[in-house]
């Protein structure tokens, strides 16, 4: 039995290394990809370290590339409208489930129906409604449409955990002079951080990598985002892969430090539940 039990965790052992060889691989060949020169990459060292490391391929990137530029605007872009998310979608859930009120379930079912829409699909009303206000590039040409396509999952995550915050904690609060604002700032909030992390991050993904809304509602080469950007470094007739790999190693960076520090967060929140419906 000890040597059955031994083989098991043997195999699981190398199940797990193998799968996390699987996913560290495609870092690994963008990052060696971006160090090296046409020649190599199309040549017979694609998967192997560089010959000779351009470094140069990153201040390409930086300068010539305006990657600078761009990853400040996705910055503040991404930015807002986490923010301007978990700010609506934090009261938007209380409402919905600490607050009495008729329709709040026919209400969380409508904020619900954002899930079934695909964020591509309304270009055209959204591009139009922009365009009647005066918001084509701008940064609130992508700010308001990033966060209000992620409201939806945001709330469900949101709903799920506050369900777990005991009420207990709303009514001795309220015994001891808090009013609805002062449940929500001082009790429900601070309890809120793994949700919080957890709808971070989502939003962060979702705005950050975002390339159609971005390609189609920002003309405006000094407010693109870095999808854009990196789309934009390839050439009508040549093209130098050692700087656009460089510049996808810069946008993914920032996602890889953000999952980093926030993973216990979000691990705790779906141990808390949050993703119930």
């Amino acid at each position: 039995m000890r040597n059955t039990s031994k083989r098991k965790q043997i195999i699981i052992y190398i199940a797990l290394i193998v799968w996390t060889i699987i996913n560290i691989f495609p870092v690994y060949w963008m990052f060696t990809f971006s160090l090296k020169s046409n020649p190599e990459i199309f040549g017979e060292n694609i998967i192997g370290l560089p010959k000779e490391w351009l470094w140069s391929n990153y201040e390409t990137a930086l300068t010539t590339g305006n990657m600078w530029l761009y990853f400040m605007n996705s910055a503040i872009v991404a930015t807002a409208t986490i923010l301007i998310t978990l700010a609506v979608s934090l009261m938007a859930t209380f409402a919905l489930t600490r607050l009495i009120w008729k329709r709040r379930k026919t209400m969380n079912k409508f904020f619900m129906l954002g899930l079934t829409i695909p964020i591509h699909a309304s270009i055209v009303p959204v591009y139009v409604t922009l365009s009647r206000m005066n918001m084509l590039n701008t940064y609130w040409a992508l700010i308001i449409p990033y966060a209000a396509f992620s409201l939806a999952m945001a709330i469900l995550v949101c709903v799920g955990f506050m369900n777990e915050i005991p009420r207990e904690l709303d009514e001795s609060a309220c015994i001891d002079g808090c009013g609805v604002f002062g449940i929500f700032f001082r009790i429900i909030v601070p309890l809120m951080k793994p949700a919080v992390a957890t709808v971070g991050i989502y939003t962060f993904l979702q705005c950050w990598n975002e390339l159609m809304f971005a390609n189609v509602f920002i003309s405006n080469s000094a407010l693109r985002t870095l999808p854009v950007g990196v789309q934009a470094l390839s050439g009508q007739y040549t093209t130098e892969w050692g700087p656009i790999g460089a510049a996808l190693v810069l946008a993914t960076f920032p996602t890889l430090i953000v999952y980093i520090f926030l993973s216990k967060k979000i691990q705790e929140s779906f141990i808390a539940g949050a993703v119930k419906g």
